[in-house]
């Protein structure tokens, strides 16, 4: 069994890497921005059922400081570099939100290789492979990356695609004996385990609270929140992961509509306010200029972006569960946890 910090321990994937690793038997070390979110990441384990959770060990570090990170790193086998900064809203500058995903990975990989880490896991995102190629229906891989100054490219995307290709760049001038391995987790879904959840999992909160009163004509690709953690832990263990990146992802993409039905046929009562209706591209668009959240969904309306998961399954063996089963376990587990409101 090895020792593993995993950054970002109070996130929804980083809570359900660290349960999965304690299930595994191995030891953990977590990053928080601040000692006071230790008993958030306690009960968020518990929720999980993680085994020996107190055994986790918690220190202060912020991707945007070097302060804390050799005594994060320090003793760790391997790091699974969860953490990245999401933005609320669009920023005002790309670079708020660029910056500190890129220099936070480059602090990340570098105290690991001054401590000896083994391994450092990245966890990056399909943002930095399949988008500014406008309408296409190629199928991507992870042969390909996001162009930057392409159409529909948000700073987030930007970052995301910017940190990886900085990352990578560092191990090759300066990682002496440092592997790398990238994770590309699609959108996250699953089940939460307390109100610190992935961006993607508010649309399936809105069609069970009456907040989406018609499906907006959008895909997403899907990845339940297990299987993303359940990825790294293989790309940390095998060794011919090395210097390979994996998309994480169930399958083909999946619309909106077609969520909202999912979740009306498995849910039943809980799920009488998704929408049954679509509402066509031009009336988002117009709605869109009067409400600041549905603008950011513009440049997606319509838009079908197909990848394939193939490297992972026959590599490292990995199989996801449906798209179906991650976003009603997403449902599930917001009922379940009273995280709907009244």
């Amino acid at each position: 069994m090895a020792h593993v910090l995993v950054t970002g321990g109070t996130g929804f994937l980083g809570s359900h890497t660290i349960a999965q690793l304690l299930t595994a038997g191995h030891t953990v070390t977590t990053t928080v921005r601040s000692v006071t979110r230790r008993p958030d990441v306690e009960r968020m384990l518990a929720v999980a059922g993680a085994p020996h959770a107190d055994g986790v060990s918690y220190v202060e570090a912020d991707l945007t400081s070097d302060l804390g990170w050799d005594r994060a790193v320090a003793g760790a086998d391997y790091v699974l570099h969860v953490a990245s900064p999401f933005p609320g809203a669009q920023p005002k500058n790309d670079d708020d939100v660029i910056v500190p995903a890129r220099d936070g990975a480059l602090r990340v990989l570098c105290a690991s290789r001054d401590a000896g880490v083994r391994r450092t896991v990245l966890t990056s995102s399909f943002a930095a492979v399949g988008y500014g190629h406008g309408r296409t229906g190629r199928t991507f891989t992870e042969d390909d990356w996001t162009q930057t100054e392409g159409p529909g490219v948000s700073a987030y995307v930007k970052s995301k695609a910017v940190a990886e290709r900085a990352a990578w760049d560092f191990i090759e001038a300066e990682g002496g004996g440092l592997e790398l391995t990238v994770v590309n987790p699609v959108g996250i879904f699953g089940p939460v385990l307390g109100p610190d959840y992935a961006a993607s999992i508010r649309f399936v909160h809105a069609m069970l609270t009456g907040g989406m009163r018609a499906a907006p004509p959008i895909w997403t690709n899907t990845v339940d929140v297990r299987d993303a953690a359940d990825l790294h832990l293989r790309a940390m263990a095998a060794p011919h992961a090395a210097g390979q990146r994996y998309l994480a992802l169930a399958g083909e993409p999946i619309s909106f509509q077609h969520i909202a039905l999912a979740l009306r046929a498995r849910l039943g009562e809980a799920a009488v306010k998704a929408p049954t209706k679509s509402a066509p591209a031009w009336l988002v668009r117009l709605l869109a200029m009067v409400n600041p959240a549905l603008r950011e969904t513009v440049p997606q309306l319509g838009v079908v972006r197909h990848a394939s998961h193939a490297k992972a399954r026959k590599e490292l063996d990995w199989s996801p569960r449906s798209n179906e089963d991650a976003v009603v376990a997403t449902a599930e587990s917001l009922v379940r946890l009273g995280l709907l409101g009244g």
